[in-house]
């Protein structure tokens, strides 16, 4: 399933997805540009090994940042799309909801914890892990819980046909996050080879439903 759009307008201009995305995208640009995209990766990607057990050979920068770092880089052109339509469809809302200082430390706070999360479940792989989809998966849980009443248009390819349906915002991300959890407790055993960080979405996914709970409790906007 596609998400092509959500039926709730925002009703601010959301500044800070519009950065993020020009953000992701310029990254991206340069990562692609790189005449080595590899060394580029292993530096600013984030490895679990190096993170939590050559602490004593990295310093501080060498250890923390690729937590930060690895959240722009992306693994191809349909990683780095699908992830930025995602965040376009669901993010708007969630910063207007949020206001601009909550979300910030919802992305960015989701995309740690997802890491981290990856991270622990595959401790001692050397693979860095890339990509912004756990910070993004933050954004649907905290959509998940202001917006229960919302629908997505989604687009959903059956043959050669598109077919586009509204589908009850809950319905299609307990969806997703149900397709995240089967296929990280099916891999959990071969973590290593795994291709998608499913754990770094789980745990995106639930900060940004405890973050949207704890924190969102301000002044509701109605819609």
């Amino acid at each position: 399933m596609i998400p092509i759009k959500d039926t709730i307008k925002s009703r601010t201009i959301p500044i800070l997805v519009f950065t993020i995305l020009f953000m992701n995208t310029f990254a991206f640009l340069l990562e692609i540009s790189s005449r080595n995209i590899e060394s580029l990766i292993m530096t600013f990607g984030f490895v679990p090994q190096n993170f939590f057990f050559n602490s004593a050979s990295n310093g501080p920068v060498e250890r923390f940042l690729p937590l930060l770092t690895s959240l722009f880089l992306h693994g191809g052109f349909l990683h780095f799309l699908g992830n930025m339509l995602f965040l376009w469809v669901f993010a708007d809302n969630v910063e207007d909801r949020l206001g601009k200082i909550k979300f910030v430390l919802l992305y960015f706070g989701s995309g740690f914890v997802a890491s981290l999360l990856q991270g622990v479940m595959m401790i001692h792989s050397k693979i860095p892990m890339i990509g912004a989809s756990g910070a993004i998966a933050g954004i649907l849980g905290a959509y998940f819980v202001f917006f229960p009443h919302s629908r997505i248009v989604t687009l959903i390819p059956v043959f050669i046909f598109p077919l586009f349906v509204e589908i009850p915002s809950p319905f299609f991300l307990l969806y997703w996050f149900l397709i995240q959890f089967l296929n990280g407790t099916l891999l959990i055993s071969n973590m290593e080879w795994a291709n998608t960080a499913w754990w770094a979405h789980i745990g995106g996914f639930l900060f940004g439903v405890l973050f949207a709970l704890i924190f969102g409790k301000g002044k509701r906007r109605y819609y």
